[in-house]
C-alpha cells in the first residue's frame, strides 16, 4: 500500500482560499475528523505557482504541505499542466490547440494545449522540475500526479496544427519507411488516393480526408503516442530530483487515448470514477460499468490501483444529477476496494464558491460544516478503511478469466462503413462482462498485447481487428487447454484495417467458415433455440458453415438461413473455442456463460448462485500461506456486495466469518440494502 495505508481523501484546492486562513485551519481539523489521511494538491494551480514567467511562488504550497504533514496527512502532488495560465497563452499562442477546421482555440478551458509544441513542453518541464527540486524529498509527499485527465478537451482531444502535422508525417515515416509501404497498407489505390509525397498527408478532418480508415487509425495511434510522450516528459521532469512513483488519472472508457499504451510509462494506475447511480431504480447497469472500469485499471499492471476521484454525493455535469441515496457512498467506495483499489478519494474536499464546479459535490458543502449527511457518510468510510488494512496489504485480485477490450479494435470497429453504422463496442463488451459480474466470476480486462498465461477462459466479443500475432496467441492458448469465446464480426481485418482474404485467421480453431453478415431491421429479426429456450437474433446475424468436427449448439430458426449455425463449440488441442454467430440479448448471454463456466469448473467465491444485484470479488495475497490458515493469515478477503436498495439473503457453501464484526454465517448470508460484507473462510 502506498504510504503504508489505504488512502482516504481527495482533491484539495487551498489556493482558492488563501485569503481565508480560518478556513484552511478548519480544513485540517475536519480532515482529521473525517479520517482523511491523504490529499491531492496542485492540480490546477499553475497561475498561483507561477504568476509570471519564470517567477515561482511556492511558499504558500510549502506551508500547506507542512501543516498537513504535522497533522499526519500525506500529499499526492500534481503537475499543473492540465490548465494553462493566461500569461502563457498570451505570450505563446502556439501552445493552444488547433481544431479540425484549422482554427486555433482561444485561451481557457482545460487541456487546451498542443502536446507537440516545443514551447509547451519546455514551460511544463521547467515548472515540473522546480516542483521536484522543492518538494520531491518532502517526507509526507508520496506520489506525483501528472497533469489531470489527459486528453479531456474538445471533440477528439487532438491538435491539428502544422507542428502536429509534421510530427505525424515523421511518425508515419518511422512506421512505414516508404510511401509505397504506406499506400499498400492504406489501400491507397481506392478512389485514386495514393500519396506521392509525405507532405500530402494530413490528419483526418471533416473538410478533408475521412474515407481512408487506416489513416484514421494511424492518426489515433499518433495522438496516443504524443500524449504518452508528453506524459513521459513530465515524469522525467518530476523525477529529476525525486524518486517518488508517478501516476496520471484515467477517465472511464475514454476513446481518445489508448490507456494500455499510456500505462507503460506509469508506476501506478489511477482513475476517476463517476457512475450514474440512481439513473433508474435498477443500479446493476451502473455497478457493472464501474466494476468493468475498476477491473480494467487493475489489469493494466496486475497490481492495486488508486481511485483518484469519486463523488462524495452529487455531480454537476449531467442533465440530471441525483444525490447518492443513503448507503450508496459506502457501497461504491467498497466496490473500488473490492476490485483492487488501495484508495478511496474524492473530488473534492471543499466546494468552491464560483465558476463551473461550484455545485459539484464535495465532502464539505458551502454551508453547515461537518453537520451534513455527506460528511457523516464520508467519515464512516474513513473509520472503516483502517480496519481493513491488515487484511488487504499485499493483496490484489487474481481472476482466472479475461475479457478483451482493445482500444485499436474500438477505433477500427466503430469507424467502418457497414454492415452497421451504430456499433457500440464498449457497450457490447460490457454486456458480456455483465454475465461474469452477475455470477460473481471475476475477469481481468485485457488488450491483444496481454499475456494470457494463467487464464482458463478468454472472451473476445466483437473482435473485429486481429493485431499481428493475436491469432497465434489464441491458437496456443486453446491448444494448451484454454477456453476461448468470440463472436460475429471477428477476425475481419488486420491492424491497418485491410480485410483478411481466403479464410478467417482462426478458422481451424473456431471451426466455422464465415460467408455473409446480415444486419436486419426489427422487421427481419431472427431467433434461435439454446438449451430449450428461444432467444432473439438481432442487429447482426452472421451466416457461417460448421466445419467437420465442430459441434453446432444452436441454429437459426427463420429466413433463408434457417438451420445455419448460431452457436458452435469446437475442441482444439486440449481446449475449446465457442463462436456466437448472432447478436442476442442479456438473457442469452447469462445462460450461455453459465454453461461455459460450468464446463470450465469456474465458480464464484461463495460457491452458490447469487441473487440479482449481488456480486462477489476476491483479493488474495501473492505470498504462499498454509492451506488451513484463516483469512487474516492467508491474505484472502471476499467482498460480497448488494446493489439493490433492499435486504437480500445470499446462499453460500461452507462456513464464513465477517472479517470486521466476527459474526459467522453458515448456508446463508443476510445482506442489508446497498450493503457490503468482507468475509473470510472459517478454518
Amino acid at each position: 500500500m502506498l504510504g503504508g495505508h489505504l488512502l482516504h481523501g481527495g482533491d484539495y484546492n487551498p489556493e482558492q482560499w488563501l485569503d481565508c486562513p480560518e478556513i484552511l485551519e478548519e480544513d485540517i481539523r475536519l480532515m482529521k475528523e473525517a479520517g482523511v489521511n491523504c490529499v491531492t494538491l496542485g492540480v490546477f494551480s499553475w497561475a498561483v505557482l507561477e504568476p509570471e514567467e519564470g517567477v515561482y511562488h511556492f511558499g504558500w504550497l510549502e506551508e500547506i504541505i507542512d501543516n498537513l504533514g504535522s497533522a499526519g496527512i500525506q500529499v499526492i502532488l500534481a503537475t499543473p499542466s492540465g490548465a494553462m495560465p493566461h500569461w502563457l497563452t498570451q505570450k505563446y499562442p502556439e501552445v493552444m490547440q488547433v481544431r479540425e477546421d484549422g482554427s486555433r482555440n482561444l485561451p481557457g478551458k482545460r487541456h487546451n494545449f498542443c502536446y507537440t509544441s516545443p514551447v509547451m513542453r519546455r514551460k511544463t518541464a521547467a515548472i515540473d522540475e522546480a516542483l521536484s527540486r522543492t518538494f520531491g524529498k518532502k517526507e509526507n509527499v508520496i506520489l506525483w500526479h501528472i497533469s489531470n485527465e489527459l486528453g479531456g478537451n474538445f471533440s477528439d482531444g487532438a491538435c491539428h496544427c502544422e507542428a502536429c502535422q509534421n510530427a505525424f508525417r515523421e511518425w508515419l515515416k518511422e512506421k512505414y519507411g516508404t510511401l509505397e509501404q504506406l499506400n499498400q497498407a492504406w489501400w491507397g489505390r481506392f478512389w485514386s488516393h495514393e500519396y506521392t509525397d509525405w507532405d500530402q498527408i494530413h490528419s483526418p478532418v471533416p473538410r478533408g480526408e475521412t474515407t481512408v480508415t487506416a489513416l484514421e487509425l494511424d492518426w489515433r495511434r499518433f495522438v496516443t503516442a504524443q500524449f504518452c510522450g508528453f506524459c513521459e516528459m513530465e515524469i522525467r521532469a518530476v523525477k529529476k530530483y525525486s524518486d517518488l512513483p508517478a501516476t496520471t488519472n484515467y477517465m472511464d472508457t475514454f476513446k481518445n487515448i489508448d490507456y494500455n499504451r499510456l500505462s507503460r510509462g506509469l508506476d501506478i494506475i489511477s482513475w476517476d470514477n463517476y457512475p450514474f447511480w440512481h439513473r433508474e431504480k435498477d443500479e446493476v447497469p451502473a455497478a457493472v460499468r464501474a466494476a468493468f472500469n475498476h477491473s480494467m485499471m487493475r489489469s493494466m499492471k496486475k497490481q492495486p490501483f488508486l481511485l483518484m476521484e469519486s463523488a462524495p454525493s452529487v455531480i454537476n455535469w449531467r442533465e440530471n444529477n441525483p444525490v447518492k441515496r443513503p448507503g450508496m457512498h459506502m457501497l461504491s467506495s467498497m466496490q473500488a476496494v473490492a476490485h483492487g483499489s488501495d484508495s478511496v478519494q474524492y473530488f473534492q474536499w471543499r466546494k468552491g464558491r464560483g465558476s463551473y464546479e461550484k455545485f459539484h459535490g464535495a465532502v464539505l458543502d458551502h454551508k453547515n460544516g461537518s453537520n451534513t449527511r455527506v460528511f457523516r457518510e464520508v467519515s464512516e468510510v474513513g473509520r472503516r478503511l483502517p480496519g481493513l488494512e491488515h487484511l488487504l496489504d499485499g493483496t490484489v485480485n487474481h481472476p482466472e478469466a479475461a475479457v478483451l477490450f482493445d482500444w485499436e479494435n474500438w477505433w477500427a470497429v466503430e469507424n467502418i462503413t457497414g454492415p452497421r453504422l451504430d456499433l457500440n463496442y464498449p457497450g457490447y463488451v460490457m454486456d458480456h462482462y455483465r454475465a461474469f459480474w452477475e455470477q460473481g466470476i471475476e475477469a481481468d480486462i485485457v488488450d491483444m498485447n496481454a499475456d494470457l498465461s494463467g487464464y482458463r477462459l478468454v472472451s473476445a466479443p466483437l473482435n473485429y481487428m486481429y493485431k499481428s500475432g493475436w491469432a497465434e496467441k489464441i491458437r496456443a492458448f486453446v491448444r494448451g487447454g484454454g477456453v476461448f469465446v468470440t463472436t460475429f464480426f471477428s477476425g475481419m481485418a488486420d491492424e491497418t484495417d485491410l480485410c483478411f482474404t481466403g479464410s478467417h485467421p482462426l478458422e481451424d480453431v473456431l471451426g466455422v467458415v464465415q460467408e455473409e453478415i446480415d444486419a436486419p431491421s426489427e422487421e427481419f429479426e431472427n431467433r434461435f433455440l439454446y438449451s430449450e429456450n428461444a432467444y432473439p437474433a438481432v442487429r447482426m446475424c452472421e451466416i457461417v458453415h460448421a466445419k467437420e468436427g465442430t459441434e453446432v449448439l444452436s441454429v437459426y430458426e427463420r429466413d433463408f438461413y434457417a438451420g445455419f449455425p448460431a452457436v458452435t463449440r469446437r475442441s482444439y488441442g486440449e481446449g475449446q473455442a465457442y463462436y456466437l454467430a448472432a447478436e442476442s440479448d442479456l438473457s442469452f448471454l447469462r445462460r450461455f456463460y453459465e454453461d461455459v463456466f460450468d464446463s470450465c469448473g469456474m465458480k464464484n467465491a461463495l460457491g452458490a448462485k447469487l441473487p440479482y444485484g449481488v456480486t462477489a470479488a476476491v483479493r488474495t495475497s501473492c505470498r504462499q500461506k498454509p492451506a488451513d490458515a484463516g483469512l487474516a493469515d492467508s491474505g484472502e478477503a471476499v467482498f460480497v456486495m448488494n446493489f439493490r436498495n433492499e435486504p437480500v439473503s445470499v446462499e453460500c457453501r461452507g462456513d464464513w466469518r465477517d472479517a470486521e464484526t466476527g459474526e459467522t454465517y453458515s448456508g446463508k448470508i443476510p445482506m442489508e440494502a446497498f450493503g457490503c460484507k468482507v468475509l473470510s473462510r472459517t478454518k
